[in-house]
């Protein structure tokens, strides 16, 4: 029974996701949406209901597959002083969280674009906990590389973006080495190259909600 089980995000093949339980279903304008112990989830992008699945998928001719990502799937080193931040490049959902929150550290104009020192090891934590997708992670000298989880568990709807998840674990989908199986992100467009997971595409694409 699903009031049996604990959390869980499920990928349907070519189709939805299947969520149980999940604590949190925050929406795209922020407020807390009605749950259900079971709810299907769009990722085809092309519900008239978004977020929940409208069985689109199946006129569309939506693929669920992922490309071969095996290349892009490499972890880059920043060294600091302090603290080093690592970053893969696979993972990256391109939210732009982290140049928000510390543009001095964080810079994509620059090279290289991360640069700990301009920091202090607390800030970049706090950033560190902040990007969703789990791409970065820090060390402070000598230990291993860890990412931070947010405050809440649950699934944020993100205006014309993705799912973030946080504390909830997926059954499926082959997540990299180095990604957390806490915090990430599904692809909700449907044009992800690395699903179920967001690559960003969604922005290349001009998607949206209302599309």
């Amino acid at each position: 029974m699903a009031d049996e089980e604990g959390p869980m995000i499920s990928v349907r093949e070519n189709g939805f996701l299947r969520v149980a339980n999940a604590p949190r279903l925050t929406g795209s304008d922020g407020s807390e949406m009605e749950r259900k112990p079971v709810m299907v989830l769009c990722r085809c992008g092309g519900s008239g209901n978004k977020p929940f699945c409208d069985g689109s998928h199946m006129r569309n001719g939506f693929d669920g597959a992922a490309q071969d990502n095996a290349a892009r799937d490499r972890v880059y080193t920043y060294e600091g002083a302090e603290i080093d931040v690592h970053y893969d490049k696979l993972l990256c959902s391109h939210a732009a969280e982290c140049g928000r929150r510390l543009g001095a550290v964080f810079d994509a104009t620059q090279r290289p674009w991360i640069r700990p020192d301009e920091g202090t090891a607390d800030s970049i934590r706090d950033v560190v906990r902040a990007c969703p997708s789990g791409a970065l992670r820090y060390s402070d000298k000598g230990a291993a590389a860890q990412h931070l989880l947010s405050d809440k568990a649950g699934i944020t709807v993100q205006k014309d973006g993705p799912y973030q998840v946080n504390g909830i674990p997926l059954e499926d989908g082959e997540f990299s080495a180095h990604a957390s199986r806490e915090k990430y992100v599904l692809c909700r467009c449907g044009h992800s190259g690395n699903k179920p997971f967001c690559d960003g595409s969604h922005r290349d694409q001009g998607w949206s909600d209302e599309g």
